[in-house]
């Protein structure tokens, strides 16, 4: 049983209020790749893993996701292009960690749903 692991992320659920808002938030003003909508859920293609943006099915399950880090070339070319589509970032990109020959760089923001997202670049020195 030690050699059983998990290795790869096959799809992400991020909750939503508004499923209409949610998917012209994700499809339009992101630019991600809309796949298909079925009843209270939409899905997303993120190269290769899948983005579920549901309504919750359950009470219990009607809480805040986790953070999606979204790897991007030029963080800062991406963080000018959301601002003008009306993102609401949290932060401004910045760096979080030195890794000798790269620096990285991270931005958070908002979904229209209130899901914290964020943006992550390696940028060379």
């Amino acid at each position: 049983m030690s050699e059983i692991g998990l290795t790869q992320i096959g799809q992400i659920s991020v909750n939503a209020a508004d499923m209409e808002r949610a998917v012209a938030f994700y499809r339009d003003t992101l630019g991600m790749k809309f796949l298909f909508q079925a009843s209270q859920m939409a899905f997303f293609d993120c190269s290769g893993i899948q983005l579920m943006i549901s309504l919750p099915e359950k009470p219990e399950f009607n809480h805040p996701g986790s953070v999606i880090y979204y790897k991007v070339e030029n963080i800062k070319y991406v963080y000018e292009a959301f601002i003008e589509r009306g993102v609401a970032f949290i932060s401004e990109p910045h760096v979080v960690a030195s890794m000798g020959s790269v620096d990285i760089w991270m931005a958070f923001f908002r979904d229209s749903e209130g899901n914290t997202l964020a943006l992550t670049s390696e940028v060379s020195k």
